[in-house]
C-alpha cells in the first residue's frame, strides 16, 4: 500500500489516523519469537516496531522526516491504548508500551475511525443597506437629475458603430456603512477566500462561521505597530512584562536589554525552562480549539507552500487579537533561538530547533477532545510556522486591497438606469487565477466576438437606414472587424443578399416597332414618255 498526500478538507485528523494504522499494518514484519521458552508466530518486538512506524512516518509526506522517534514511541502508546496493537498475551488499554524488546502483535483487526456527523452550520446572510435609502439629510427630490438620451447616430458620430439607444438613468445613493457593515464585509470575504485556498466546496464541516468574530478580524488588520504585532485595547490581556523580559533575553542573546548578564552557568536553560512553564499552563493553545479543524486541513496544503501561506495568513486572522500577538511574539522568539549561534545548547541530547518544536508544539495547537494525532499534526505546523512566521503572521496585503476596494465601492454613488433592479446585491469581488495561453485566446476571442456579431446584425436588420448608409457601416465594420465580417458574409453572394438589385424596368414596346423594318429607297428607271 502506497502512501497518499491528504489533502484539506474535512476529518483530516480522522483521515491520517486511519491511513498510518493500514499502512502500518502493511508494512510491519512479522516473524517468530520466542519469549520465556515458549514461541509466539507472527509478532513482533517493540524496538522493530518503533524502527518500522518512525522510518514510515519520516517518508510520508503527511509528516516529514522531522518525526522523532520519541514521538514514535508516544504514538505507539496510543496504539496500544486504542487497540491498534496488543501483547502478546492479548493486553491492551494501557499507555505502557515501551522503546524496548516486549512482544506485541495485531489483533485480528485494527478498529479505524468513523466519520463523526457535523451538523452543518447556517450560512450567514449580510444585509448592506437598499441603494434607495437616501442618506440623512439629502432627499433624492433635490437632486439635480438629467436624463440622458442618446440615439444610435450619435453613437455611431462618436463610437463609429451605432448600438440602439441608451436608457435614461439616474443618481441613486447608498445609506452609509457602519462599523458593523464593514467588520462583516471583512469576516464574510475572508472567509470567501480561505474556502477558495483551500478549495473546498464548503467551510462547514472544518469551521463553525459563526464562531468568527468580525471584530476580531478588523482589530487584527489595523491595530499593529511598526513591526506588523498587534496592539491589544485591553492592556490587561497583555503577556506579563517579566515573560516578555525572558523572551526578549533568549531571541537576543548575548544581548539582554532587560535583565542583567548571567552571573551562573546554565542561566539561559532557567530563562527556557521558565518560559515553557509559562505556555504550558494555558487552559487553551494560542491556535483556540475552535479553529483546530481549519488549521489541520491546511497542513493538507503544505506541498505547495505559497498556498500553504496564504492560508495560514488568512487562518490567523480568525485569532482573537490576544491569541495573534502571543502567536507572533513566541514564534519569532523560536525561530530566532533555533538560528541563534551564539545561544548555548539548550538540551543536552536535542538539537535546539527539535526542542523549540517539542516545548511549544501543544500550548499552539492542539484538539479539545483526545485527538491520537494531533503532537505530529502540530509539530508538522510549528515547523512550517517557524520558516515562514515573517510572511504567515503579517496581514495579507492583496485581501485587505480587496476587501477596501468593495467598500469604497459600496459608498460611491451609483448610477441607476430605468428597469434595472437597484436591490440587487452586488457580488463580492473575484479574485482572478492562472489560465493556459490557449483558454486565453479562447476568452478573448469568444468574449469580444459574440457581441460583435449581435452588432453587425443589428447592422444588417435595421430598416431604417438608407441602402448608401448601411453600405458605408458595413464596410467600416469589415475593416475594423474582419475575422466576425467573415463568419457572417463567408462568400460574395452572401453579401449581396444583404442588397437585392431592382429589376430594371424594359421600355414600352411601340407598335412601329412591330411593322417592318424601313426599306431603302431603291431608283428605278423612270421612262420618258
Amino acid at each position: 500500500m502506497e502512501p497518499r498526500l491528504v489533502g484539506p478538507g474535512p476529518y483530516r485528523a480522522t483521515r491520517l489516523w486511519n491511513e498510518i494504522i493500514e499502512l502500518f499494518r502493511a508494512g510491519m514484519p512479522l516473524r517468530k519469537h520466542r519469549c520465556r521458552f515458549k514461541s509466539y508466530e507472527r509478532c513482533f518486538k517493540a524496538s522493530e516496531a518503533v524502527d518500522c512506524l518512525h522510518e514510515l512516518l519520516g517518508s510520508n509526506q503527511n509528516f516529514g522526516p522531522e518525526v522523532t522517534r520519541d514521538q514514535t514511541v508516544k504514538l505507539l502508546k496510543k496504539f496500544l491504548k486504542n487497540h491498534v496493537i496488543e501483547d502478546i498475551k492479548g493486553r491492551w488499554g494501557k499507555e505502557d508500551f515501551e522503546d524496548d524488546g516486549r512482544l506485541y502483535r495485531f489483533p485480528p483487526s485494527s478498529p479505524l475511525k468513523s466519520y463523526p456527523k457535523k451538523h452543518s452550520c447556517g450560512k450567514e446572510v449580510i444585509k448592506f443597506p437598499d441603494w434607495n435609502e437616501p442618506k440623512a439629510g439629502r432627499s433624492q427630490e433635490h437632486i439635480p437629475v438629467k436624463s440622458v438620451i442618446m440615439n444610435s447616430e450619435m453613437w455611431y458620430k462618436r463610437h463609429s458603430i451605432a448600438i440602439g439607444e441608451v436608457p435614461g438613468c439616474k443618481l441613486v445613493f447608498r445609506r452609509e456603512l457602519t462599523q458593523t457593515n464593514i467588520e462583516e464585509i471583512w469576516k464574510s470575504m475572508t472567509l470567501s477566500r480561505l474556502q477558495k485556498v483551500l478549495g473546498l466546496d464548503s467551510l462547514d464541516e472544518v469551521l463553525d462561521t459563526k464562531l468568527v468574530n468580525s471584530k476580531h478580524i478588523v482589530q487584527n488588520v489595523y491595530n499593529v505597530n511598526k513591526q506588523g504585532i498587534v496592539t491589544l485595547e485591553d492592556k490587561s490581556k497583555e503577556l506579563p512584562h517579566w515573560i516578555l523580559s525572558a523572551m526578549k533575553c533568549l531571541a537576543n542573546w548575548p544581548s539582554c536589554s532587560d535583565l542583567k548578564q548571567p552571573t551562573y552557568s546554565g542561566f539561559e536553560r532557567d530563562v527556557f525552562k521558565t518560559i515553557v512553564d509559562y505556555f504550558g499552563q494555558m487552559k487553551e493553545p494560542l491556535l483556540t480549539f475552535n479553529f483546530f479543524d481549519i488549521f489541520v486541513s491546511v497542513l493538507g496544503l503544505l506541498q505547495k507552500p505559497s498556498k500553504a501561506v496564504e492560508a495560514l495568513q488568512i487562518s490567523c486572522l480568525l485569532l482573537p487579537p490576544e491569541n495573534r500577538k502571543r502567536l507572533q511574539l513566541l514564534v519569532r522568539m523560536m525561530a530566532r533561538i533555533s538560528l541563534n549561534q551564539d545561544l548555548p545548547p539548550l538540551s543536552e541530547s536535542v538539537r535546539t530547533r527539535t526542542l523549540m518544536v517539542q516545548a511549544f508544539s501543544r500550548c499552539i495547537l492542539c484538539s479539545k477532545d483526545e485527538i491520537d494525532l494531533d503532537e505530529l499534526l502540530a509539530a508538522k505546523l510549528v515547523s512550517f510556522l517557524m520558516d515562514n512566521y515573517q510572511e504567515i503572521l503579517s496581514v495579507p496585503s492583496a485581501l485587505k486591497s480587496s476587501v477596501e476596494d468593495h467598500v469604497v465601492h459600496l459608498q460611491r454613488v451609483q448610477i441607476k438606469y430605468a428597469g434595472s433592479d437597484s436591490d440587487a446585491p452586488l457580488p463580492p469581488p473575484s479574485f482572478c487565477h492562472q489560465i493556459s495561453t490557449g483558454d486565453f485566446e479562447y476568452q478573448r476571442a469568444t468574449g469580444s466576438q459574440e457581441p460583435l456579431a449581435s452588432l453587425l446584425e443589428e447592422i444588417v436588420m435595421n430598416k431604417e437606414i438608407s441602402v448608401k448608409d448601411k453600405k458605408k457601416k458595413l464596410k467600416q465594420f469589415q475593416k475594423s472587424y474582419p475575422e466576425v465580417y467573415r463568419v457572417r458574409f463567408p462568400t460574395p453572394e452572401s453579401e449581396a443578399m444583404v442588397f437585392p438589385e431592382k429589376m430594371k424596368q424594359k421600355p414600352p414596346i411601340l407598335m412601329w416597332a412591330l411593322k417592318k423594318p424601313f426599306q431603302p429607297f431603291h431608283r428605278t428607271r423612270s421612262f420618258r414618255m
